[in-house]
């Protein structure tokens, strides 16, 4: 998972909420940081992305592929 599809995956799970839990919400499972903080830890956004999910109950099957872009149609 790239920062940019991590971005997009909290944008589409959370909506209106993404930012304030980037931003506000400690987790964990990252050494106690924010997303945003541990982005600019060096953090891999694929750990992140799971530790938030975890932290935030999303469901197995919104998990997984999150963020992605279908690939272009020719």
């Amino acid at each position: 998972m790239r920062r940019s599809e991590f971005l997009r995956a909290v944008q589409l799970e959370f909506g209106a909420r993404a930012s304030n839990l980037t931003t506000d919400l400690v987790l964990d499972a990252i050494g106690n940081r924010t997303a945003s903080e541990a982005l600019d830890a060096g953090v891999a956004p694929r750990d992140i992305w799971l530790a938030l999910c975890d932290a935030t109950d999303v469901p197995a099957n919104r998990r997984y592929g999150a963020g992605r872009i279908e690939p272009r149609k020719n």
